[in-house]
C-alpha cells in the first residue's frame, strides 16, 4: 500500500466538521416509472468536497481493513480530493476491476463506510461508494484505461461462470498474458450483474461497457453453454483442453419452503422474477416466463436484498399492491437499510413476523391467497439472531395474485457432485485450499459463492482474486517447465 500520509498538512478537526456531501436521487414519484439507478452520482465539483472530508487515517486505516479486497481509499480519496480522477481510479485498479460494481451495490455502510474514522467522531462518514462509482464513470465517459496485457504466454485458461468471480479473474489473468475463456450458461455475460442485480441498482450499460473492456484485454466470452450438461462440454473435456480450470459457478439454486401450493401457477422463484422484469424480451433466453405484475396484488417472502429488489421490481412493474412478508422483525432482517427505505418511500408494505402456512389456489388453478401465520422471537439460533416461533392459532388469509419466494440461494450441488476428484463441503459448496484456492483438483480453483454461499460481490471478488494469483504461478511454472523441456531436447539432440 502506497504511504501518503505527510503529503501535505492536514488539519483533520477541520475536515471533520465539513458535512457529508448529499447526492441527487430520483425522487420515488419519479423513479418508480422506470428502472435507471435511483442515485444520479457526482459531479467534479462535490466529488472533490465529499472526497476532502477523509482524514487519511494512519496506517492500518480501517477502511482498508473493512474492505474484503482491501482497497487503498485513503489514496483513491486523496487523488480524488485533488481532482485527479483518473489516478484516483487507479488506485482502486490495484486490487479491483469492478469499481463500476462495488461502488453501487456493495454494503459500504457494513464495510468500508461503517469503519470510517469520520463516522465515529459525530459527521457522517465519507461516502466511499458513490466517489468509487463516479471515479469509474468519469474514467468509462473518457475512453477508459490504456490496458495493454503483457506478451502471450501461450497458456490457456477456462473459467465457469461470467458472473463477478469470473470477471474479476477472467481480466486479471488476461493482463497477465494467458488466453481466457469464460463459459456461461446465460446469453449474455455478467452473471448476477445482468440477471439478478435491477437496474435502479446497477444499470445494464455499465456493464455492458464493463463486459467490452474485459473483451477488449483479450478474454472470450462462450454464452449459452452449461457445463457437464448432456450435449455440452464437461470439467474434464475443460481440464483436458486448458491448462487450468477456475469454477466461479455461484450460488444459483433457489431454496424452496416445502410450503402447500408452492408448485401453483402464480408462484415465482426470485431469480426468473427478476429476470424476467428487469431485461427486455430480446436479451432474454427462448420462452422465458414473463410475469404478468401489472394491477396485481404481489407478495414477496424473505427479508434479504434479493427481496428487496423484487419488491421494488414488482413495484415498477405496475404492482397494484406490493408487500413483503419477513418471519422475523425488522432488526434481524440482512438486507440494507437503505433498500427497505427505499421500498417504503416507493409504496411497499411490510409484514413482519409472518409465516407463509400454504398457498391456495383460485377457481382458475393459480394462486389466489395465501394462508399466513403470525410469529414471536424466541432464543437465539447458530446466527445470533432470536429464533422465530409459530403463534399457535394466529393465522389468517390474505389475497394475493402473485408469490415471489426470495428465501435463500444454494451452490449446484449436483454440478459439483458430478465433478469427480473434487472435494466438496455439506451444503454443495467447494472445498479448496485458504491461500491458494485450489481444490483438491490439481490445475482446478473455485472462488465466489461456489466457495462461499451466497455472499457479496466483493467477498466473491477477493475469492477470485486468490485464485487468479495462484493460476498465474501455477502457469508461469508450467511455462518455465516447458522451457526448461525444450532446452533439454536441443541439449540432447546435439550429442
Amino acid at each position: 500500500m502506497t504511504d501518503i500520509t505527510g503529503l501535505r498538512s492536514i488539519d483533520r478537526k477541520e475536515l471533520l466538521r465539513i458535512p457529508q456531501e448529499p447526492v441527487p436521487k430520483q425522487s420515488p414519484e419519479e423513479r418508480i416509472q422506470n428502472f435507471n439507478e435511483v442515485y444520479q452520482g457526482y459531479n467534479e465539483e462535490t466529488v472533490i468536497i465529499e472526497a476532502a472530508r477523509c482524514i487519511q487515517c494512519p496506517e492500518p486505516q480501517p477502511c482498508v481493513l473493512a474492505c474484503p479486497i482491501h482497497n487503498d481509499i485513503p489514496l483513491a480519496l486523496w487523488h480524488t480530493a485533488g481532482g485527479d480522477f483518473i489516478e484516483g481510479y487507479k488506485a482502486y485498479r490495484l486490487t479491483s476491476t469492478l469499481s463500476e460494481v462495488c461502488g453501487r451495490v456493495c454494503p459500504q455502510e457494513l464495510l468500508c463506510q461503517g469503519a470510517c474514522v469520520v463516522g465515529a467522531h459525530g459527521e457522517l462518514p465519507v461516502f466511499i461508494g458513490k466517489v468509487e462509482a463516479f471515479l469509474a464513470d468519469y474514467v468509462r465517459s473518457r475512453g477508459g484505461l490504456n490496458l495493454k496485457p503483457l506478451p502471450p504466454t501461450g497458456r490457456t485458461v477456462a473459467i465457469v461462470g461470467a458472473g463477478p468471480a469470473g470477471l474479476h479473474a477472467g481480466e486479471l489473468l488476461a493482463i497477465k498474458g494467458h488466453s481466457v475463456d469464460i463459459y456461461d450458461a446465460w446469453p449474455k455475460p455478467g452473471g448476477l450483474l445482468v440477471y439478478g442485480i435491477p437496474g435502479f441498482k446497477l444499470e445494464k450499460d455499465k456493464i455492458d461497457a464493463l463486459i467490452k473492456r474485459i473483451e477488449n484485454v483479450g478474454v472470450r466470452f462462450i454464452g449459452n453453454t452449461r457445463i457437464n450438461d448432456p450435449g455440452q462440454p464437461s470439467v474434464d473435456d475443460l481440464m483436458e483442453d486448458y491448462d487450468a480450470v477456475l469454477l466461479a459457478i455461484g450460488a444459483g439454486i433457489t431454496a424452496t419452503m416445502g410450503t402447500e401450493g408452492e408448485d401453483l401457477p402464480g408462484v415465482w422463484q426470485s431469480v426468473p422474477f427478476l429476470v424476467a422484469t428487469n431485461l427486455p424480451a430480446s436479451e432474454l433466453p427462448r420462452d422465458f416466463p414473463i410475469p404478468d405484475v401489472k394491477g396485481k396484488k404481489v407478495v414477496v417472502v424473505g427479508g434479504g436484498d434479493t427481496g428487496s429488489d423484487c419488491v421494488r421490481s414488482a413495484v415498477r412493474a405496475g404492482g397494484a399492491e406490493v408487500t413483503l412478508s419477513y418471519r422475523r422483525t425488522e432488526a434481524e432482517m440482512p438486507g440494507r437499510v437503505e433498500d427497505r427505505g427505499f421500498a417504503r418511500e416507493e409504496g411497499v408494505n411490510y409484514e413482519f413476523l409472518t409465516q407463509p402456512v400454504r398457498f391456495i389456489p383460485g377457481e382458475d388453478g393459480s394462486v389466489a391467497q395465501i394462508e399466513i401465520r403470525r410469529m414471536e422471537l424466541g432464543e437465539p439460533d447458530s446466527s445470533g439472531r432470536r429464533r422465530p416461533v409459530p403463534i399457535e392459532g394466529s393465522e389468517f388469509i390474505m389475497d394475493a395474485d402473485m408469490i415471489v419466494l426470495s428465501i435463500g440461494f444454494w451452490p449446484d450441488e449436483d454440478f459439483v457432485k458430478s465433478v469427480e476428484g473434487m472435494d466438496i463441503k455439506r451444503w454443495g459448496e467447494i472445498k479448496v485450499d485458504p491461500d491458494t484456492a485450489m481444490t483438491s483438483r490439481t490445475g482446478l480453483w473455485a472462488a465466489g459463492d461456489a466457495v462461499n454461499g451466497a455472499d457479496l460481490v466483493v467477498t466473491a471478488m477477493a475469492g477470485a482474486q486468490s485464485a487468479a494469483l495462484s493460476m498465474d504461478r501455477y502457469l508461469q511454472a508450467l511455462t518455465e517447465e516447458y522451457h526448461m523441456l525444450q532446452v533439454s531436447s536441443r541439449i540432447s539432440s546435439l550429442r
